[in-house]
C-alpha cells in the first residue's frame, strides 16, 4: 500500500521512469464533477520535462488519457483511471549504471530492500512517478475550487543561496509565478536563479532550493487530531515528493527564536467570524485549520544524478569512477511547483471530505 495515499479521496499511482506508461487510480472523487483531459493537462504541462532549457532534455508531451470514471464529461463517483504514456524512453542510457549505485540516489536502498530494482531512470524513485500525483491533484483541486473556492499557489523561494525577497503571500497568483521559467515571482531574483541553473547544467552539476506555498480560503475545522493533524499530513505529503529534505509551516524554525508573547496569534473579530492578527501558526492550530491562510516551505536537495565524474564503488565494493548518462534536471524546484500544489490538494480534499462526513453524521 506504499503507493496509495488518502482515506476518502484515495489515490494509487503506478509506473516506472522507463516503462510503457505511468498513471493513477482515484477512488472517492465525488460524482457530477465536470471533468475532461484538459482540466488535468494544465498542471501536467507545468510539470513535464523539456519545457525549458533549464530542465532535463527528455521530451515528453505527458498527454493524459481518462480511462474510466467519467461519462459525457462528468465524474460517475466510480474509480477514475488516468494514464500518461512514456514516449521518449532511453533505458540504454543506464546500462553502465546497472552495477553502480549512484551516490545519494535510491539505487542502493531499492536493491537492498527488494533484491532487484528498475535500474533505468531510477524506476519508482524517479520524479517521473509524480505524474500520477499531479494528475490526481488536478482533479482534487478542481473540487476544492468549486466547493470551497480554495486557492493553492506555490512558487520558487530560493535556488542555492539566491533568495526571493519581493513576494507578497496575500497577492501572489499563478500568473505571477509562471511569468518566468524559474517560477519565481521576484523577477530580479529569478534572473539570477536562471543564470545559476543554466551555468550548473552546462557544468554537469546540480543545485537545490526551497519551494513556498500558500493556501487561501481554507474553511475552519480541517484536520484530525491526534496523529492525523493537518500539518502532519501536509508534511507527509511533501516529504513523499522525490528530492525533498525538509518541511516547515508558519514561522517554522525561525519561530523558535521568538518569545511566546511575540509568537502568539491574538484573535480578533473579522466580519462574522474570529480571525487572528498575525499568522505565525501558518493557518493551523492544534492540527486543525483555523480559517487563516496556510503557508509552508519545502526544501529540495540538489538532484543526485549529475554528469560530473564521481568516485564511488560498484555493488561488489570495487572502486570506480561514475559519469552518469541520461537526461536530468540541474535543479528540480521549477518543475516541483505543480507537484507541491497537487500534494496539497490531495491532503485538503481528503480532510474536507472527512469533515463533511462528520457533519452528516451529527446532522
Amino acid at each position: 500500500m506504499s503507493s496509495s495515499f488518502g482515506t476518502l479521496y484515495k489515490v494509487s499511482t503506478f509506473g516506472e521512469s522507463h516503462c510503457k506508461a505511468v498513471g493513477v487510480v482515484i477512488d472517492g472523487c465525488p460524482p457530477g464533477l465536470e471533468l475532461t483531459e484538459s482540466d488535468i493537462q494544465v498542471q501536467l504541462d507545468r510539470r513535464r520535462p523539456g519545457q525549458s532549457h533549464l530542465s532535463t532534455d527528455r521530451q515528453e508531451k505527458d498527454a493524459v488519457t481518462i480511462i474510466s470514471g467519467t461519462e459525457h464529461g462528468k465524474t460517475l463517483g466510480t474509480p477514475i483511471a488516468l494514464q500518461v504514456a512514456n514516449r521518449d524512453q532511453r533505458p540504454s542510457d543506464y546500462g553502465e549504471m546497472a552495477q553502480i549505485p549512484r551516490p545519494s540516489h535510491a539505487d542502493y536502498t531499492y536493491q537492498m530492500k527488494y533484491g532487484l530494482r528498475a535500474s533505468s531512470g531510477g524506476g519508482r524513485s524517479s520524479a517521473r512517478e509524480t505524474i500520477g500525483t499531479v494528475a490526481a491533484g488536478a482533479v482534487a483541486e478542481k473540487v476544492l475550487k468549486e466547493r470551497y473556492n480554495i486557492e493553492i499557489i506555490a512558487w520558487v523561494e530560493s535556488v542555492g543561496e539566491l533568495v526571493a525577497t519581493k513576494v507578497d503571500h496575500n497577492s501572489i497568483s499563478r500568473e505571477m509565478v509562471d511569468s518566468n521559467i524559474v517560477r519565481c515571482p521576484d523577477q530580479e531574483a529569478a534572473a539570477k536563479m536562471q543564470d545559476l541553473i543554466s551555468e550548473l547544467k552546462d557544468a554537469g552539476d546540480s543545485v537545490g532550493g526551497v519551494v513556498s506555498c500558500v493556501i487561501r480560503n481554507v474553511p475552519v475545522g480541517l484536520g484530525e487530531p491526534t496523529y492525523e493533524k493537518l500539518e502532519a499530513k501536509l508534511a507527509q505529503a511533501m516529504l513523499a515528493i522525490p528530492a525533498t529534505k525538509g518541511f516547515e509551516i508558519g514561522s517554522g524554525f525561525a519561530g523558535t527564536k521568538l518569545r511566546g508573547s511575540i509568537h502568539n496569534d491574538p484573535f480578533i473579530q473579522k466580519g462574522s467570524h474570529l480571525g487572528t492578527v498575525t499568522n505565525n501558526s501558518g493557518g493551523i492550530q492544534g492540527g486543525i485549520s483555523n480559517g487563516e491562510a496556510i503557508y509552508f516551505r519545502v526544501a529540495f536537495k540538489p538532484p543526485a544524478t549529475i554528469a560530473l565524474p564521481q568516485k564511488t564503488v560498484d555493488f561488489r565494493g570495487v572502486s570506480t569512477l561514475l559519469e552518469a548518462k541520461g537526461r536530468h534536471d540541474p535543479c528540480v524546484v521549477p518543475r516541483a511547483i505543480p507537484i507541491v500544489e497537487s500534494m496539497s490538494s490531495l491532503v485538503l480534499l481528503d480532510m474536507a471530505l472527512r469533515q463533511e462526513a462528520r457533519k452528516s453524521m451529527i446532522g
